[in-house]
């Protein structure tokens, strides 16, 4: 699951994203319980249509779920995963509502126990494009303040068959190869991003695989140019 990531440029929120990035654009690295930048579709969700009017919104990454007491959680949500998220608290509910979003992302970073030490690799396209992530996003209510607070998670999926994603993290020396559920972000072409926004349900759900190694530029975060080494 990804703990770090880098959002792409202004320019390329506009020109990439079709989506108009405000004044309050966050740079830099973002962390979980950080704020970061997500799209949703303006219209309303489940509309089967090519071209959907989206708003790029700034908010926590990290989903605020409605029943939580303050916007910083004891527990991470930053990542949900698919297999439970239908069935989570924390996600059922966005879920439920196709409260389903497109986090741009310039790389991400996941580590690497291979040697017997972390070490941080980065993931960039191949292709030189900005990432488009699938996640969810919820409005939270604070009902101290009265302000609504936007957030936001990372679906992940099953990557123990992935020939790239499988040597990331740490391995539980207790279970075999086939079976320590290492994890991967799941990457939507930019063709699929309205259908994964603005889509019925089981279109979405079509969306939810591992993207082809090909489709990354990769390797120890130190390295440079990244390069890959698969």
């Amino acid at each position: 699951m990804c703990a770090r990531y880098t959002p792409p440029r202004w320019d390329e929120m506009h020109g990439v994203y079709r989506a108009l990035p405000p004044e309050n654009l966050p740079v830099g690295p973002v962390f979980p319980r950080g704020r970061g930048a997500f799209i949703r579709p303006v219209r309303a969700p489940e509309v089967d249509t090519t071209e959907v009017e989206r708003e790029l919104v700034v908010g926590q990454w990290g989903l605020i779920p409605s029943f939580a007491k303050a916007a910083k959680l004891p527990y991470s949500t930053s990542n949900a995963r698919w297999e439970t998220v239908p069935t989570a608290a924390s996600f059922r509910q966005p879920w439920a509502r196709a409260q389903r979003c497109i986090i741009p992302v310039h790389e991400f970073f996941e580590p690497n126990w291979e040697t017997g030490r972390n070490r941080w690799w980065a993931f960039r396209r191949a292709d030189k494009t900005p990432f488009g992530l699938a996640g969810l996003w919820n409005a939270w209510l604070d009902r101290e303040t009265g302000e609504l607070v936007e957030s936001y998670t990372m679906l992940t999926i099953n990557a123990d068959a992935h020939p790239l994603m499988n040597r990331m993290h740490k391995p539980d020396p207790k279970l075999g190869p086939d079976q320590q559920d290492k994890r991967s972000v799941v990457v939507v072409e930019q063709g699929d991003w309205d259908r994964w926004m603005a889509g019925t349900t089981p279109q979405a759900i079509e969306l939810l695989k591992l993207a082809p190694v090909e489709v990354f530029d990769h390797g120890p975060e130190e390295a440079e140019p990244i390069g890959s080494l698969f």
